[in-house]
């Protein structure tokens, strides 16, 4: 079994993630899909500190973009984004959607339990719903309960996510595959929808894929976005079983169509080999990024630990007392590492320009981090700034990075 280094597998890491330098041209369509392909899957999430979490692993990898041309792939057809329970909820290329059938025949196993019960408590609630979105079209969860139920349908005995029937009985369509979203709206809820209407013509139209098929096609494209990774962190990507992942494992490394390697320095690996695709290549990174903590490079907190000797927590769910960087936490990525953290808010509601201000809260040198840090860092926060069309930057004295502050007072972002 062939060795390489940390290093190498690093710049196999952040090539096969799709981060190269950016260009000046304008990001078009085809940038946008180019990494949704690459990606396979973008995580969804309902944190919105800063902005909507799919928007920024776009951002990190192409820079400033108009995000209403991201919505055109899952709000319009023909789409070229469908949400589904992929890697958590997520955002994925139709092609893949199709691959997950098998988890969608696995509803009654698989889904979580109001989702699954209601087919047993309120089996006739299914076809209603079902029925109701054929008829009318795309509508939201509340939509459809007015409709069909009304606000006595909604339990009020629980603290947390009290659901609905109609409600769960969607949820349970989406998960069945026999629904989909046509989008979302202006308050980020799913417009459910029938996926006759959803997804494309050619999607509908191909046969079902025998699972162990397509669990070896969900493996080999997260080894191609990984570009170097354990059987953990491919198994990961798109959530699979360890056995049916074992399995395509052993068949693809026949195949020739991956190859086994070992890193030096990752401790994992002297219990288990990593792999990727034959033939992949390792070229210098030279990426400057700021990564949600959803961004796909970084959400297997072993794999972040193994590429870049740093760990990475969601401090959102931690208690503010426990908190070690803040609550939104952004790790800073410059070349070929991670250089800084910084915790990061939006703030449309003030800003001298009526445009609001992009506030760091503390700002956060990792060890080693070479002397243009601040400078960089600076730089790709005016990034985030104008994308999110922000006019102003404060930064607050925390943290350990404290010459960013002059740096940005000195920036276009006084």
């Amino acid at each position: 079994m062939r060795e390489i280094s940390a290093l190498e597998a690093r710049r196999c890491a952040l090539h096969a993630s799709g981060f190269r330098p950016r260009g000046r041209a304008a990001v078009g369509p085809a940038a946008l899909r180019r990494v949704l392909d690459q990606l396979g899957v973008v995580q969804i999430d309902s944190v919105n500190v800063l902005c909507r979490s799919h928007y920024l692993p776009f951002f990190a990898r192409l820079g400033p973009y108009d995000p209403a041309r991201l919505d055109g792939f899952a709000n319009r057809a023909p789409r070229r984004m469908v949400e589904y329970w992929a890697h958590e909820a997520s955002y994925v290329p139709p092609d893949v959607h199709r691959l997950l059938r098998w988890r969608m025949a696995r509803v009654a196993e698989d889904a979580w339990g109001g989702v699954r019960s209601i087919a047993h408590e309120r089996p006739e609630l299914l076809p209603v719903v079902l029925g109701f979105l054929a008829e009318q079209g795309p509508a939201t969860a509340r939509e459809v309960e007015r409709a069909l139920a009304g606000p006595s349908d909604r339990p009020r005995d629980h603290w947390g996510w009290n659901w609905s029937g109609v409600k769960r009985a969607l949820e349970h369509l989406f998960f069945a595959g026999e629904i989909s979203s046509a989008g979302r709206n202006a308050h980020f809820e799913r417009r459910y929808d029938v996926v006759e209407r959803v997804l494309p013509r050619e999607v509908l139209d191909a046969p079902d894929p025998e699972p162990a098929d397509a669990v070896r096609e969900l493996v080999l494209r997260a080894a191609r976005a990984c570009g170097v990774a354990t059987e953990p962190s491919l198994r990961d990507w798109f959530r699979l079983r360890p056995e049916p992942v074992r399995t395509a494992l052993d068949e693809l490394v026949e195949a020739g169509e991956l190859e086994p390697v070992r890193v030096r320095g990752w401790d994992s690996t002297l219990r288990r080999p990593a792999f990727r695709v034959t033939g992949t290549r390792a070229p210098r990174g030279r990426a400057r990024a700021l990564l949600t903590p959803f961004d796909p490079l970084i959400w297997h907190r072993p794999r972040t630990e193994e590429l870049f000797g740093a760990q990475v927590r969601l401090e959102f769910y931690t208690p503010r007392e426990k908190r070690v960087h803040g609550y939104y936490v952004m790790p800073f990525l410059l070349g070929e590492n991670v250089v800084a953290r910084v915790d990061v808010k939006s703030d449309r509601s003030s800003g001298p320009g009526g445009g609001g201000v992009l506030r760091v809260l503390s700002a956060w040198a990792e060890p080693g981090a070479p002397a243009e840090t601040a400078e960089e860092l600076a730089a790709e926060l005016g990034e985030l700034a104008r994308f999110l069309g922000l006019d102003t930057i404060v930064a607050e004295p925390r943290g350990t990075l404290p010459a960013l502050i002059p740096v940005l007072r000195e920036g276009p972002f006084r």
